[in-house]
């Protein structure tokens, strides 16, 4: 028999991957069109289908706040924000056609810091059983590319992840190119569950659609094992996520952007 907390979890997972769905089909429309236009008026319009890329994306997240986050009624109540302001700088906007050729020594250990406004979160990566994934993010890293990003996501009902990587935050940015998944068999997946500690690569629910967009557990959560598993967090790391989890988020329904002012300042990677 299911319990109503297995149900609970279940439809907590089953919303996840529809709202992965919904922001794939958003990313690839917006980007038909805008070869459409491309095509049509050339060059010297460049600046205008950035503008419509803009609107596009802002409409999506409207949609999605619209039929998924929006609450019955809003909190009466919100914790104090635990972290600091954001550093002085601004998102950099970059973009590729495919995924950078490999670099990082496979063979090597590799970690990645994210210095937030909350604390500094240290990642172990793992280098040897994700090498598409640690490369990708060795690249990104030194690019500047998830410097002062917000980390957008925060669900706190069925599943317990905070989710970052998406320079426009809008749940629908990535790099413009795609990675593969791997590590699905990882030995620290048991039973159908990401352990609190483990960072993996959000995807749109279908095969290889991982970009830049990736989630930190901070508490074990059941899901399918579709997501690369990637890095596991230090015991500092976690203690900075859980106190972001404790200040909620904004719809009071378990799922939308944290309460906390979760931005990136820096993101590193580095080979021990």
């Amino acid at each position: 028999m299911v319990t109503q907390e297995q149900r609970k979890r279940q439809l907590a997972r089953e919303k996840f991957l529809r709202q992965q769905q919904r922001r794939t089909e958003a990313r690839r429309k917006a980007r038909m069109r805008n070869s459409v236009i491309a095509s049509v008026l050339g060059v010297i319009l460049i600046g205008s289908v950035a503008i419509y890329t803009t609107g596009v994306l802002k409409d999506d997240k409207k949609a999605n706040a619209s039929s998924e986050t929006t609450p019955s009624a809003a909190p009466t109540s919100k914790a104090p924000d635990p972290c600091a302001k954001p550093a002085e700088g601004s998102v950099k906007k970059l973009s590729w056609k495919k995924e950078p050729t490999t670099t990082i020594d496979t063979s090597a250990k590799y970690t990645m810091k994210l210095a937030t406004t909350c604390g500094d979160i240290d990642i172990a990566l793992k280098t040897s059983a994700a090498p598409h994934t640690v490369n990708s993010f060795d690249f990104l890293a030194s690019k500047g590319f998830f410097d002062h990003t917000k980390c957008h996501r925060l669900t706190t009902n069925g599943i317990y992840v905070l989710q970052c990587g998406d320079p426009t935050g809008s749940g629908s940015g990535g790099p413009g190119y795609t990675i593969p998944d791997e590590n699905l068999k990882d030995k620290s997946l048991k039973g159908g569950v990401y352990p609190a500690g483990t960072v993996a690569m959000a995807n749109t629910g279908q095969k290889h659609t991982g970009g830049s967009q990736f989630f930190l557990v901070y508490q074990d959560s059941q899901l399918p094992p579709s997501y690369t598993p990637f890095g596991t967090i230090s015991a500092s790391g976690l203690k900075v996520l859980k106190k972001i989890a404790a200040a909620g988020e904004s719809t009071g329904q378990g799922d939308g952007a944290p309460n906390a002012t979760v931005v990136i300042n820096k993101a590193t990677v580095t080979k021990s």
